[in-house]
């Protein structure tokens, strides 16, 4: 009786650390071909009369960022993206009206920082959030 025990309890371990290794091998190889995504926002303007929101991932060496912007004014909002590359930092500004979403790529980028403006791209700023 002993020994069955001992068999069943030996066959289960081993089952049991197969089956523990195999989903760690598969994350592995599926994270080296695979991208993560981060999502971002809702990050508002000074006045929360605008916000932005999105996603940013890399793949092959470029970063891309795919974001949302909203506002429900007459004027219009303003997303900035500040990015370090190439040993310097970088920015640009877009502004939309209503609702809007656009996609930007850009290779090298190591640092992205972004912000949403409402009114003007300088006015009624709201805080910098690090998206990559």
């Amino acid at each position: 009786m002993r020994k069955i025990l001992a068999a069943t309890a030996l066959a289960g371990s081993i089952a049991l650390t197969g089956l523990a290794v195999a989903p760690a091998a598969q994350a592995a190889t599926a994270q080296s071909t695979a991208t993560s995504i981060s999502s971002w926002g809702k990050y508002y303007s000074g006045n929360h009369k605008a916000f932005t929101y999105g996603r940013t991932w890399k793949q092959h060496g470029k970063v891309y960022t795919h974001w949302y912007g909203k506002e429900f004014t007459p004027k219009k909002g303003y997303v900035w993206f500040k990015y370090y590359s190439g040993g310097s930092w970088h920015k640009f500004v877009q502004g939309w009206d209503g609702s809007y979403q656009a996609t930007w790529s850009k290779f090298g980028i190591q640092k992205l920082y972004t912000y949403t403006c409402w009114g003007g791209p300088t006015t009624y700023c709201g805080p910098t959030h690090r998206i990559y």
